[in-house]
C-alpha cells in the first residue's frame, strides 16, 4: 500500500512539473487560446491521479491532448463528464482560465457537450470490465500533452503546431511521458491513435516497454464512425495479445 501511494504522489509530481514546464512556452498564430487543465481543473486531475494512479499498470494508453469537451472541462483524459462523474466518481470545482476562448467556454463539470472520444474510449472499458476497480487493476489513461489549443472555435492538434513551437513542446511531453511510464512501469503503451501511438514508440525505443496502437475513437475520424468503434479497437488489442 506504502509502494502504491508512492506511486500516485510521484505521478502528481511529476504533473505540476510538466504543467510548470509547458508555462514557459509560447505558441503563434493561428494559436489563439491555449487551455491547461492542469492548472484551471487542477483537483479533478489530482484525484484522478491519486485514486487511479496508485500501483503499477500492465497497460497505459495514451492519447494525444485535451478534446474541447472532455480533459478541458473536467481534467480527466477522454474525460466525458458524465463518465468521469457517474463512472469514475470524480467531481470538483472547476476554475476558469486566466484567458478564456469565448468559442469555447469553461463549464466544468456543467458541461453538456458529449466528448464522443471519451464516451467510446470509456464505454469500451465500463462494457468490458464493469467497474472502475477492475479495470484500473491493470489499465490507466493518459494524455501525452496536456494543453489543448484552439484557433478561436477550432481545435488545434499538436501535430498541426509549427515546427518551430513542436519541437520544445514535444521535448516536455517526452521526458513527462518517460516519468510516466517509470512510476507504473507497463508492459504495453497503447497510443490510441496513430499521433500518440508514434510519440510512445519513440519515446521508448530501446525499453522493455511494448507499444502498439488502436484507431482513435474520434468522430473526426471516417474509420471511427465506420461500424463499432469499439470492437475494431477490442480486436486491435486482442490482436496484439494486450486482450484476450
Amino acid at each position: 500500500m506504502e509502494r502504491d501511494s508512492l506511486i500516485a504522489a510521484r505521478l502528481i509530481d511529476a504533473a505540476r512539473q510538466l504543467s510548470a514546464s509547458l508555462a514557459s512556452l509560447h505558441f503563434s498564430a493561428p494559436v489563439s487560446h491555449i487551455y491547461n487543465p492542469l492548472t484551471y481543473a487542477w483537483g479533478a486531475h489530482e484525484l484522478y491521479l491519486r485514486r487511479y494512479g496508485a500501483g503499477p499498470r500492465r497497460v497505459v494508453f495514451l492519447g494525444m491532448n485535451p478534446g474541447p469537451f472532455g480533459m478541458v472541462q473536467c481534467g480527466v483524459p477522454f474525460g466525458e463528464v458524465t463518465v468521469v462523474r457517474d463512472w469514475l466518481g470524480i467531481a470538483s470545482g472547476v476554475q476558469k482560465p486566466e484567458l478564456e476562448n469565448p468559442a469555447r467556454p469553461i463549464e466544468g463539470f456543467a458541461c453538456r457537450r458529449s466528448e464522443v472520444s471519451g464516451k467510446r474510449l470509456w464505454g469500451l472499458f465500463r462494457e468490458r470490465f464493469g467497474s472502475p476497480d477492475l479495470f484500473f487493476r491493470e489499465h490507466f489513461v493518459a494524455n501525452y500533452c496536456p494543453l489543448a489549443f484552439f484557433d478561436h472555435a477550432r481545435n488545434l492538434t499538436p501535430d498541426k503546431l509549427a515546427a518551430a513551437e513542436a519541437v520544445p513542446l514535444r521535448a516536455v511531453c517526452d521526458a513527462h511521458l518517460q516519468v510516466l511510464v517509470g512510476a507504473l512501469q507497463p508492459e504495453w503503451v497503447i497510443g490510441v491513435g496513430a499521433f500518440a501511438a508514434a510519440r510512445a514508440a519513440e519515446v521508448l525505443a530501446g525499453s522493455s516497454v511494448r507499444t502498439g496502437r488502436v484507431l482513435h475513437p474520434s468522430p473526426a475520424s471516417p474509420l471511427a464512425n465506420r461500424g463499432c468503434w469499439a470492437v475494431a479497437a477490442t480486436e486491435q488489442l486482442q490482436a496484439l495479445g494486450v486482450w484476450r
